[in-house]
């Protein structure tokens, strides 16, 4: 065990490494973990010295305040390789702004920038093998941070764990997918957490999508709490409407405290509107969807997100109403997907500075 002076990090590498077994022809998603992983923990009101250990099972007591209390929030990040094998991240400081926003939402300290987006750099340099190269395949990188004080009264806890993990990965869904807008179950509330990446959030989350799931659909839309009257974001995705040729999506922070503010959804916003395409961030009525729907404008439906990337809705319900929606290979979610990934794989110039090379 060495201490990398430049980073101020302890480095433990692996023994042996375990790439040799790993079958990227045949990936599920997060089901396979790279070599290493970070641990900090913060104690008594410090941050410790991080750590880039071999990646192994933690211990903790029954009484960590994580397991009584839901003090847990995640991050969802890729590094993706090019023709040429180098590495590159999409916009980490954005995920890092995000933990630390989800981190003040649900009593938290913040997590210093250099532990988190020099440490993620770091990390994959010692796994830069384990990102599998071709077109949608990618380094899935998830960073946590959890309540760890052995305590069962019901307050903050006094220390936290940061963890980050990497696990390659190909496609997160294969197939249609076909949506649910759900107008019974909720999401998230008015000054809830919703827009926190809480683990909570998606907890709530199983039970109506397992009973969309049994009746042929593999995500919900959800709807605002108060009416179930406004489309607000699917299981795992922001998402999107193209009515005739105007993009629509629901707002985030400040104006809603319910729906995540996605990365991808950012981005794609801001492509859409350099590619001069009318993009309109504002409630959208699940009525309005449905006429549109009825009366053939509603061309796209696709969900954003950094798993599942751009992915075109082949289907939607609500209530007794069902219809297949139209195949385009000229869509919006195509283009913008194409878009993305030939930033994210180096393939073009990156005009925004998004695309982070990892030395």
């Amino acid at each position: 065990m060495t201490a990398d002076l430049k980073t101020n990090f302890i480095i433990e590498k692996i023994k042996k490494s375990r790439l040799p077994q790993a079958d990227f022809s045949n990936l599920v998603f997060g089901r396979m973990f790279s070599d290493h992983m970070l641990i900090a923990d913060y104690i008594d009101g410090q941050w410790q010295t991080p750590k880039i250990i071999p990646y192994q099972a933690l211990p903790y007591e029954p009484s960590a305040k994580v397991f009584h209390y839901g003090q847990a929030i995640f991050e969802g990040m890729k590094a993706y390789k090019d023709q040429n094998g180098n590495a590159f991240l999409f916009r980490p400081e954005d995920n890092f702004e995000r933990m630390n926003n989800s981190a003040q939402r649900l009593g938290m300290p913040a997590i210093p920038k250099e532990y988190f987006v020099n440490g993620i750099k770091e990390l994959i340099k010692l796994d830069k093998d384990w990102i599998p190269t071709g077109n949608g395949q990618s380094l899935y990188i998830r960073p946590v941070f959890i309540a760890t004080e052995n305590a069962v009264a019901a307050s903050p806890s006094a220390s936290y764990r940061f963890i980050v993990i990497s696990s390659p990965a190909a496609k997160y869904y294969s197939g249609d997918v076909k949506v649910k807008i759900e107008d019974k179950y909720s999401r998230a509330c008015d000054g809830g957490v919703g827009y926190a990446k809480a683990a909570g959030n998606y907890a709530a989350q199983f039970y109506p999508t397992e009973k969309a799931k049994a009746e042929g659909f593999q995500q919900i839309i959800w709807t605002d709490s108060a009416q179930h009257k406004y489309l607000e974001e699917a299981g795992t995705m922001n998402i999107f409407f193209r009515i005739g040729d105007k993009l629509l999506t629901a707002p985030t922070v400040p104006v809603s405290t319910r729906i995540l503010p996605g990365v991808t959804r950012r981005s794609i916003i801001q492509l859409a509107k350099d590619n001069n395409i009318d993009v309109e961030v504002r409630p959208v009525e699940v009525a309005e969807v449905i006429e549109a729907s009825k009366n053939g404008t509603l061309q796209e439906i696709f969900g954003a997100g950094t798993a599942a990337t751009i992915l075109p809705i082949a289907g939607l319900k609500y209530k007794d109403y069902y219809a297949d929606l139209p195949k385009l290979k000229d869509g919006f979610a195509n283009k913008f997907k194409n878009m993305l990934m030939d930033i994210q794989y180096n393939r073009v110039e990156d005009p925004y500075g998004w695309r982070v090379k990892i030395d």
